[in-house]
């Protein structure tokens, strides 16, 4: 994973997150730059995905009003591989349509 001070480019509006080891530190801040750079959809597979993705939705509701909510769709992938994740969010259209990143966490 790069880190947000070396990385220039935005990411894209859709992210499939690859995550290789499980929740680890770093995932606040990942969210973070992806709501900076308006990524609107991240599907998540591999280790604990189910878990990562049920944190970036808590990390999507800052507060108690919508104004501090950013919407963010999310999936998990478990027993996935990253082809099918991708194929998924490909298949997104309407406001998700677009080119899918993929990510390694």
């Amino acid at each position: 994973m790069e880190s947000k001070e070396h990385r220039i480019v935005p990411y894209a509006k859709k992210i499939v997150l690859r995550s290789r080891w499980g929740y680890r530190p770093g995932l606040e801040s990942l969210v973070a730059d992806f709501k900076r750079d308006g990524v609107l959809f991240v599907g998540v597979v591999g280790k604990d995905c189910d878990i990562i993705e049920d944190i970036i939705d808590e990390l999507c509701i800052d507060g108690d009003s919508d104004e501090e909510s950013y919407a963010m769709l999310t999936s998990s992938h478990v027993d996935g591989t990253i082809e099918e994740a991708v194929s998924f969010a490909q298949a997104l259209s309407g406001k998700y349509a677009g080119a899918v990143e993929v990510v390694e966490f």
